[in-house]
């Protein structure tokens, strides 16, 4: 075990962090942590967007450069603020948070390090990572169509490769090192925002956020709950109950031992439906896992914006125009699905916040588009519309600051509409443990907050929702919808209560207290709001869910929505996990309104716990049981018995043929072309299919093969694959003037030939060619060095 890489990566990130501290205490100022929870990722997206930038002339230059202006924006933050405002001892749970995250995934990926090529996108991710770590500047080349920059998103490789420089890190200890600490990021973003969200109710930072950490860090969805009762049920009430839920009665229906960790990941039919647990026990390097850190630090934005006073116009302006856009372009580099939901949220925050949006724009806009006369529904349409440009004005500030991505490494796709949608049995077990918490919240605040005449809408409108939901065969607006028109109803209801200054009386703790309605309760002497902004990631979260229902993008990294809901969902889930945990504090501490509100708040508070600790307990057991077989696996891929951060050492104990030829590869310098035989199955060789163990020359080296696996159909189009594909055929096996050809035209430095090539290729010719000699030999593959001087012309 390398515990001096995990003592060094974790001082580095806690100095990272507190590099950020005053930064974050600038921006999350009214937070009870001053934004400590969020300090690294803040600390690494200033760093990022820097070197993304310089890192097209040098990449070097861009993590200095980007340390550098981390380190003069902080500066000015500190003369900006008192001590007391940056540094507080609340700062250091978000720390213990972070130290407890990073060490756990550390510990669960120690002994199941290994880059290996099934059940996962690890030879992507790696291959990308080493391609990083070889380029001198951006973008990296490809490492499955050597001549061209990677199509993809790699922004979340990026920061992997310059955490692995800042801490002289090699990339097969970097890649998982790099997964514990975006793993504790998330989890410590979580924590402090949903704390940040509970506080501003008055309720319990801690409680808030340590649910908040548990639901993104542990809890798992409802499917091995709900295999467990399965397998408890009698035999004839089995079938009916799997039948109704959707699930097959095997793994841990059929008995305790047959569990699979892989099961609760593909509940809902055609699509993958992760949480944060099986996404990082799974180990892939991938985008969807890297930018959940950045995603709740721009949802931490919009909450500061969301409590700025309105007469704050250019701080609120700041946020808005000058703090979210970089953010949403580096997200953009980083996981491009989740470039579109920082506009979403913002668009949310801003339609729901105290300030009018239309006070961001400049005076003449402003002037023309308020209205005096405006009331009820136009004028909620005006601030709804005002929201949407403002978010779409920082869409395009996002592009901008990531415009090199769009025109060179971003690959077009097609937008689609009305896929499968999903049946209610998996909908419910994908997301039943949060609409446990959702749904007496939002009961609760309609009854307390909304007036008669707004009751009746929203029943009205469940009502038609779920008439809807029946008759089209889309059990999500059954389920969803009404989430979010009663959430919607209520942020409403509060804004216009906050500004209207109409009187009222309200509860804490069973006392009324008549106070001056800021769309609140009143504490002491200050003013708590009824609902916040927990409901507006609920909102923000049931309409991802609700989106994927009816559009999807038409790719071909599966069949229909496949990735879509794919990416979505992960997105979704540390959303409503923070927004659950936010509510959690609230059922601990309920505090029904009304006149028998003494008599009653005792017992909604034993049944709100009583509710939480069923939410908890269902959600650990997939947890438990992961982490059992994890820790006690016998495969060769896994090192229980002696483990190790070491991404490739599974290859010599599963590989040995191989092994000692791909560690010579990796010694090459620089990025000299190879070519291999692509993982696309175009021989009918089954083992040649992707998944499986091929193009690993090039993907556990970065040493860019002429074509990989066919993912680069979805990258570059059929035609262009296949076109390579036949080329590397010819290259083995063609006739000398086209091997001459081919080679000379992909630059072909060395030819590996090994079990997959001979495998796939009847006759290799091309080591008889003039110019191709052997540079080394092992047992059971040979690798050939091209020189291009000698080929024949």
């Amino acid at each position: 075990m390398e515990y001096g890489l995990v003592v060094r990566w974790l001082a580095v990130f806690l100095v990272l962090g507190m590099a950020g501290t005053p930064l974050a205490a600038l921006c999350f100022r009214r937070f009870p942590d001053r934004g400590a929870a969020l300090a690294l990722p803040l600390s690494l997206a200033i760093v990022g967007i820097v070197a993304y930038w310089v890192g097209h002339l040098s990449l070097t230059l861009g993590l200095v450069a980007g340390l550098a202006v981390l380190v003069g924006l902080s500066a000015i933050a500190l003369r900006r603020l008192d001590r007391d405002e940056i540094y507080s001892r609340r700062a250091l749970a978000p720390i213990a948070v972070f130290g407890l995250a990073f060490l756990f995934m550390i510990a669960a990926r120690a002994v199941d390090p290994a880059v290996h090529p099934g059940g996962g996108e690890k030879f992507l991710d790696f291959g990308l990572l080493k391609s990083l770590s070889r380029t001198t500047r951006l973008p990296p080349e490809d490492v499955w169509f050597a001549g061209e920059s990677a199509s993809y998103y790699y922004g979340g490789h990026l920061l992997t490769t310059l955490l692995s420089k800042l801490t002289l890190t090699e990339p097969r200890y970097a890649y998982n090192l790099a997964l514990a600490g975006f793993y504790a990021m998330v989890v410590t973003a979580a924590y402090g925002l949903a704390g940040a969200i509970a506080a501003e109710r008055d309720r319990s930072p801690r409680t808030a956020g340590v649910i908040a950490a548990f639901l993104v860090g542990f809890a798992s969805n409802l499917e091995t709950a709900g295999r467990a009762v399965l397998w408890a049920l009698p035999d004839g009430a089995t079938e009916s109950v799997a039948g109704w839920l959707g699930v097959e009665i095997r793994g841990l229906a059929a008995s305790p031992t047959a569990f699979t960790y892989w099961d609760a990941s593909r509940v809902i039919p055609g699509t993958v439906n992760e949480f944060p647990l099986f996404a990082w026990l799974n180990g892939d390097l991938h985008a969807h896992m890297m930018s959940t850190p950045f995603l709740l630090l721009a949802a931490g934005l919009w909450f500061a914006y969301y409590r700025t006073p309105a007469d704050a116009v250019w701080r609120r302006r700041l946020f808005v125009f000058g703090a979210v856009p970089p953010l949403a372009g580096l997200l953009a580099v980083v996981n491009t699905w989740s470039f579109p939901t920082v506009a979403g949220i913002g668009w949310l925050a801003l339609t729901f916040a105290d300030a009018d949006p239309v006070s961001l724009f400049p005076k003449r806009i402003a002037g023309r588009l308020r209205s005096p006369t405006d009331t009820g529904l136009s004028r909620e349409l005006r601030r709804t519309v005002s929201a949407l440009a403002a978010a779409a004005v920082v869409l395009v500030l996002g592009f901008v600051w990531s415009v090199p991505f769009w025109l060179g490494s971003a690959s077009g796709r097609a937008v689609a509409f009305l896929p499968a949608r999903s049946p209610l049995g998996p909908l419910l077990l994908v997301y039943g443990a949060f609409l446990l918490v959702f749904v007496p919240y939002l009961a609760a605040r309609t009854r307390s907050e909304l007036p008669r005449r707004s009751q009746l809408a929203a029943l009205a409108a469940t009502g038609g929702l779920i008439a809807v939901a029946l008759l089209a065969d889309a059990a999500a607006v059954g389920v969803f919808g009404p989430l979010l028109v009663v959430g919607w109803l209520v942020l409403v209801t509060r804004r216009n209560a906050g500004s209207s200054g109409a009187r009222s009386t309200v509860v804490d703790s069973g006392r009324q207290h008549p106070a001056e309605s800021d769309g609140g309760v009143a504490t002491g002497d200050s003013l708590v709001p009824t609902v916040g902004y927990e409901t507006v990631l609920l909102v923000a979260g049931a309409g991802l869910v609700l989106l994927v229902e009816f559009v999807y993008i038409q790719e071909n990294a599966g069949p229909g929505r496949f990735n879509t809901v794919f990416k979505t969902h992960a997105q979704v889930w540390v959303l409503f996990a923070t927004a659950a945990g936010a509510m959690a504090a609230w059922l601990v501490d309920a505090r029904p309104v009304g006149t028998i509100a003494d008599a009653m708040a005792g017992r909604w508070r034993v049944a709100g716990r009583a509710l939480l600790a069923l939410v908890v307990l269902s959600t650990s057991i997939y947890g438990g049981l992961a982490l059992t077989d994890q820790f006690t696996s016998e495969s060769p891929m896994t090192s229980a018995d002696d483990p190790t951060l070491d991404a490739r050492a599974f290859v010599p104990a599963t590989h040995p043929d191989e092994a000692a030829a791909i560690a010579w590869l990796d010694n090459r310098s620089g990025q000299p072309h190879i070519v291999s035989v692509p993982g696309c199955g175009c021989n009918e060789e089954r083992t040649l299919r992707p998944y499986r163990w091929v193009n690993a020359p090039s993907s556990l080296t970065g040493l860019p093969t002429v074509v990989g696996w066919d993912h680069e159909v979805g990258y570059r189009g059929t035609d262009p694959y296949h076109e390579r594909v036949a080329d590397v055929a010819a290259i083995y096996e063609g006739a000398p003037t086209v091997q001459t050809e081919l080679l000379a035209e992909y630059d072909v430095q060395y030819v590996y030939i090994g079990p997959n090539e001979r495998a796939a290729y009847g006759s290799i010719s091309v080591a008889d060619l003039q110019g191709v000699s052997v540079a080394r030999e092992f047992e059971d593959v040979t690798i050939y060095r091209v020189d291009h001087e000698e080929l024949p012309t």
